[in-house]
């Protein structure tokens, strides 16, 4: 079930709202050890606590909830570019039976709700028997890797 965050038209631009966020991005971009180095850095409790907040904001959220989960986004990230944030974000779903998973997407628009069995998009369902985890809050989906999160913002990479 497609839960959109906003009930705004046109759809966040996720990208604009990233280049007017308060962090100054470096000219240079991480990549090869120096970008799993910096995947592997324990995240914040702020981030943390925002990222499992997603499947309590019920059906819509305020543009102002989507601002703040993209700055928590862009802040915890500082050193990379917007092209590098993750594609999505997987986490145990507490609506109940059918769903067990939901995710979070590269837009940062939609949360949907996967039922047992149900295909995730392209490039995640290899995270949700990880996000299934009891020992992990939620995963990160990254082009080359998935970071299992713990409650405490403890990082466990799997490369992808």
């Amino acid at each position: 079930m497609r839960r959109p965050l906003l009930n705004v038209q046109p759809k966040t631009n996720t990208e604009q709202i990233l280049k007017t966020a308060t962090i100054t991005r470096p000219n240079i971009e991480l990549s090869g050890a120096a970008l799993e180095k910096r995947l592997r850095v324990k995240r914040s409790d702020a981030y943390t606590e925002a990222m499992t907040k997603l499947d309590a904001g019920g059906a819509v959220c305020s543009q102002k909830v989507i601002q703040d989960l993209i700055q928590a986004i862009a802040s915890e990230f500082p050193e990379l570019q917007p092209h590098q944030f993750p594609i999505g974000i997987i986490s145990k779903c507490y609506l109940g039976a059918p769903y067990e998973v939901h995710t979070l997407d590269v837009a940062l628009e939609i949360v949907e709700h996967y039922k047992v069995g149900q295909a995730l998009p392209a490039g995640m369902e290899q995270g949700r028997s990880i996000a299934l985890h009891p020992g992990y809050a939620y995963v990160e989906i990254f082009s080359n890797a998935i970071c299992a999160v713990t409650r405490t913002g403890n990082v466990s990479i799997i490369k992808g």
